[in-house]
């Protein structure tokens, strides 16, 4: 398959709190690792108002700086149905401000470019989104309703063919036959079609929940419940993008930096110390101690030496427990 060469726009939510920092270092990777990114770059910010207690918007100086060298555009946006409440509710509603009729790729703020972004061969007309995930939704009870009840009445609530979104090289009732993602990125042909109707599905299950769902839970998992189902309805799925590129050679979802340093490769590592470096990337990410104190002060390195990145634990929280054993998790 070719790479697409289609002009697209990233888009990645940034406000007043780690996502700021994290979204100049996405910034400063896109930059280094894909110097012909021929898109704008996008850090969609929400704006204060009655959703939120406080103001969420960018303001640090030094960031607005250096995002700005970095070449990013800032993108205010207004939260009408999400916010404080359910800030992942940012990435459906940041999709609105975005221009009309470009297709677009969006991630969260914490990953890393690591790859040639158009050497990806992004198919806009059949959307996808990271199959880099655990069975972590529904949480079926022991006397049901089962995989195939809940997802099914979300189908049925908005008209879907539930049985062509599924994967039959698994059986029945096992989490991967049901199209699931994490939401770390997803792409499609018009952010605000695609942000509609993302919008209108969360709010339904939201504001009505079906019986099937009473006894699951939504926060954080909303978005990843109702992702989906606007995923198939656009024609999309989980194999439309070829895989090793996104998760892959392309980009890093790393989720926190201790993580990064204890399971991720070497290239990984070299791109985030790399972009970094510079005084004037640098001058900012020291403001964030978990960014000063793993990248800059030496706790991420001591953090890689506990682990064979070929002999991991096969649990993320194993993981998570060996480093915060040691004092080095941060967030």
């Amino acid at each position: 398959m070719q790479a697409s060469r289609q002009p697209f726009n990233i888009v990645v939510v940034g406000q007043n709190n780690r996502l700021q920092f994290e979204a100049v270092l996405f910034a400063a990777s896109l930059r280094h690792c894909s110097p012909n990114f021929n898109g704008r770059l996008f850090v969609a910010s929400p704006q204060p108002g009655p959703k939120w207690d406080t103001d969420p918007s960018l303001r640090n100086q030094d960031v607005l700086q250096a995002l700005n060298e970095l070449g990013a555009e800032v993108l205010p946006f207004q939260n009408r149905v999400f916010g404080q409440s359910y800030p992942y509710g940012n990435k459906i509603e940041a999709l609105q401000a975005l221009p009309k009729g470009e297709p677009f790729v969006f991630f969260d703020t914490d990953t890393l470019i690591t790859g040639d972004i158009m050497s990806v061969p992004f198919d806009f007309n059949r959307p996808s989104a990271s199959l880099r995930r655990e069975g972590t939704w529904p949480q079926p009870t022991l006397y049901g309703p089962g995989y195939t009840e809940i997802w099914k009445a979300l189908y049925d609530r908005f008209g879907l063919n539930f049985r062509t979104s599924l994967d039959l090289g698994h059986p029945d009732e096992y989490w991967e036959r049901y199209l699931y993602f994490n939401a770390g990125y997803f792409y499609g042909a018009c952010p605000r079609a695609f942000g509609q109707r993302f919008l209108t599905y969360a709010k339904s299950i939201k504001q009505d929940l079906p019986i099937e769902l009473v006894c699951q839970s939504l926060d954080p998992w909303l978005d990843q419940v109702a992702l989906p189902l606007v995923i198939h309805s656009f024609g999309g799925g989980r194999d439309t993008l070829p895989s090793g590129y996104l998760d892959g050679e392309v980009s890093c979802h790393y989720r926190h930096f201790p993580l990064l340093y204890a399971r991720e490769s070497d290239h990984v590592v070299e791109v985030l110390e790399t972009v970094s470096a510079p005084n004037k990337v640098k001058k900012v990410l020291k403001q964030y101690d978990p960014i000063k104190r793993t990248v800059f002060q030496g706790r991420g390195a001591k953090a890689r030496a506990l682990f064979d990145r070929d002999h991991l634990p096969r649990k993320e929280q194993a993981i998570r427990n060996r480093i915060k054993s040691e004092g080095l998790w941060m967030r």
